[in-house]
């Protein structure tokens, strides 16, 4: 079993791989909204997803309201793809 078998086996990280998947980025509050989820509750699954190298969070502004990008990274993509062929 591989690092990514084991963060993509739990369901948040596993929809938050296959929502990026389809679009490559988006924003926090959007992607909380997509799956349903409290903002501590996305971010912990996030910070585990970044510390893997799997994306990347882009902080920010938009305006002057706090904005954060999720970016799949090259890597993430190639172990989320990897991990579906072995599904």
């Amino acid at each position: 079993m591989s690092e990514a078998d084991g963060l993509f086996a739990n369901r948040v990280r596993a929809g938050v791989l296959a929502w990026l998947s389809d679009r490559g980025a988006g924003d926090f509050t959007e992607l909380a909204a997509a799956l349903s989820l409290a903002n501590n509750t996305l971010s912990s699954h996030l910070r585990r997803l970044e510390e893997a190298g799997f994306i990347d969070l882009q902080r920010g502004f938009f305006g002057r309201r706090p904005r954060t990008r999720v970016v799949m990274t090259a890597s993430g993509r190639q172990a989320w793809l990897d991990y579906l062929d072995t599904l």
